[in-house]
């Protein structure tokens, strides 16, 4: 942690997506903290379509801002993120939409704009990493984008390029169910060559591979109990359930026993037990880059966003290349 609240940041600037937020909620409650705060002049940016926040951001710094407020779902906190990686100015999160995943990860209220705005302009400043995906085309492009949570291959990514707008926009991360459901009487699982940092490469089965930054999601799950976001690393996590009845024991493992047992010696006690039968359809790695091949294009995803389809994924960590406003303790 490094200096805490907003009195010596006397331009912030606010990138919104008017979509995903209620405008007038958020300026209220922006405006509203910004006058506690001091001597705070407020720059308002709005998303479009073409941009999901990232020409916004770097148009923020562009006029001096020094803390950026990202208000709206993953996209705009993402592009936002992307745009202020290892520069000299602070990530505010004001989240909304679907998952809210960076917030969920490091504790910043997601319900409330106005207890969300008093972290952004009371709270303290805290680096923390960035993951950072090299994505292959099959006809050999090659594009650069930053995550803040995760980044996945496989049915995930299925389940999120076919998830419905109408029902996102109704419903959240709900759609994802639904998406689920019509994903999985079809789906396949996917050959994959990978390897962590400079280890012998494997292959595998599967039907899904995430790689983290951290590991909570909405839905109660603890995907990736060790995760952190400011450790340096990656962790990953692959699954590969043979039926039904292997996802739901990954299932009741990432809300049940990755989030409920684990915390006490007793409930340890029990997954020591109780684990031998999911370690086959859910196992963890961690290093801090990751190379990761496919037979043929597959659809790739960025904290609960589409990106395409790749035949190939590197991927890497940027140690504390994000500097982001966190609850003060």
């Amino acid at each position: 942690m490094d200096d805490r609240g907003a009195s010596r940041d006397t331009t912030v600037a606010v990138v919104y997506n008017p979509v995903h937020v209620d405008v007038r909620r958020v300026r209220a409650a922006v405006e509203s903290a910004a006058a506690r705060a001091g001597d705070v002049r407020l720059i308002w940016l709005e998303t479009t379509p073409e941009d999901g926040g990232g020409a916004q951001a770097l148009e923020a710094l562009e006029r001096g801002a020094t803390l950026v407020l990202a208000a709206g779902g993953d996209g705009t906190v993402r592009a936002v993120a992307e745009a202020l990686r290892d520069r000299d100015a602070t990530l505010g999160l004001l989240p909304s939409g679907t998952g809210n995943l960076l917030a969920r990860n490091i504790g910043v209220p997601y319900a409330n704009v106005e207890e969300a705005c008093a972290v952004a302009f009371g709270g303290e400043t805290r680096p923390i990493d960035l993951g950072v995906a090299t994505a292959t085309r099959a006809d050999g492009e090659r594009s650069e984008h930053a995550f803040l949570v995760m980044a996945g291959v496989g049915i995930d990514a299925t389940m999120i390029a076919n998830a419905r707008p109408e029902l996102k926009r109704r419903f959240g991360w709900l759609a994802y169910v639904d998406a689920g459901f019509r994903a999985l009487p079809k789906a396949r699982k996917v050959r994959i060559r990978y390897r962590l940092d400079a280890g012998q490469e494997r292959s595998a089965h599967v039907s899904t591979i995430l790689i983290a930054n951290c590991g909570t999601l909405p839905g109660n799950m603890e995907l990736i109990p060790d995760g952190s976001v400011d450790d340096g690393l990656l962790d990953v996590a692959i699954l590969q359930p043979a039926s039904v009845f292997g996802w739901l024991a990954i299932w009741r493992k990432v809300t049940w026993e990755n989030r409920v047992l684990r915390r006490s010696a007793l409930g340890r006690r029990i997954i020591r037990f109780t684990d031998r039968a999911v370690r086959t359809r859910l196992s963890y790695l961690r290093g801090a880059d990751v190379r990761l091949r496919v037979e043929q294009p597959e659809p790739f995803e960025l904290d609960g966003d589409a990106f395409g389809d790749i035949v190939a994924l590197d991927l890497a960590v940027d140690k504390g290349g994000l500097r982001v406003r966190v609850p003060a303790p």
